[in-house]
């Protein structure tokens, strides 16, 4: 389980498809050293567990197919800029909101408007799927929003698009510095109003 407040963009290192079609990334990040085998991290908001830890500050996870079918992590290359979050801890305020790690579709980013201030805002649209927004699989106003693993808060919510305003610190400390017209983001929707849409379905309310 996750916040979806971003600890760091770290740099990928290496990204090698392997034969069997899964993608080995190894990652160099400044809390290399304190993780463990087996440990859950999330990358750009997919959930991967560590695999391997280096001498050197470098860390390996494995992305699936069906996680490079979901995700925008199979265009990630050797230099790429990847949002990282270790696993919450309960112990602890959650600062953003109840993000599970697992990416529900990608969007593209369609405008960036800058604002006073240096703070912008972002559009992105994705396609609809009317059997998926029956699920949960939508966006409202004022609700939250996982993109590339930030929690977010929706504005202008649409049936395929919405917008995300980021405030500076936001944007100098996750890859949303690299996001440009034309950019696809993993995008994870609020998991509350699945189980709300779900229950709608059970109970036909």
């Amino acid at each position: 389980m996750f916040s979806g407040i971003v600890e760091e963009a770290a740099t990928v290192a290496q990204a090698r498809m392997m034969p069997d079609g899964n993608l080995s990334l190894r990652v160099k990040c400044s809390f290399a050293n304190e993780l463990k085998i087996d440990q859950s991290v999330a990358h750009n908001g997919v959930c991967l567990t560590v695999v391997d830890i280096d001498s050197e500050g470098i860390y390996t996870v494995t992305a699936i197919q069906e996680t490079l079918q979901r995700s925008n992590l199979g265009s990630l290359t050797a230099g790429s800029r990847v949002n990282l979050e270790r696993s919450m801890m309960m112990n602890g305020r959650l600062d953003g909101h109840i993000v599970q790690g697992h990416v529900d579709t990608t969007a593209v980013c369609t405008r960036i408007d800058e604002c006073d201030g240096g703070s912008r805002y972002f559009k992105f649209e994705y396609d609809v799927d009317p059997a998926l927004i029956a699920k949960g699989y939508m966006t409202v106003e004022k609700g939250s929003v996982t993109v590339n693993g930030v929690s977010l808060t929706v504005c202008d919510s649409e049936p395929a698009s919405f917008r995300v305003a980021i405030i500076p610190y936001t944007f100098e400390h996750t890859n949303f510095r690299d996001i440009t017209v034309g950019t696809r983001v993993n995008i994870e929707f609020d998991i509350i109003g699945k189980y709300l849409a779900r229950l709608a379905q059970l109970t036909g309310k």
